[in-house]
């Protein structure tokens, strides 16, 4: 993707799920624009709802840029793993 359709994408996981309740779906969102912006490829996963019913989704993998983007969140005075990186859980 260029980077306008970079953009586009992390514009987008904002407005569909930004404003999800729960800070776990507000934390994926953040990773998904972050994976979006780092040129992550889209992937399908398969999750469960609260019902126990399987479903699939499109999200974000991980390419090198949002690997090194997460490696350097983490660094911190204490080592590489100072902090760490949540992905949350999808709406």
């Amino acid at each position: 993707m260029d980077l306008q359709e970079r953009i586009d994408a992390a514009l987008h996981i904002a407005d569909m799920y930004g404003q999800a309740d729960g800070e776990h779906h507000k934390t994926w969102a953040i990773d998904q624009m972050v994976r979006a912006l780092t040129d992550c490829p889209e992937v399908e996963k398969e999750d469960f709802d609260y019902l126990g019913e399987a479903y699939t989704y499109t999200a974000y993998g991980e390419s090198g840029e949002y690997q090194r983007f997460v490696a350097a969140h983490n660094d911190g005075q204490d080592g590489p793993d100072t902090y760490s990186w949540d992905v949350g859980i999808a709406p």
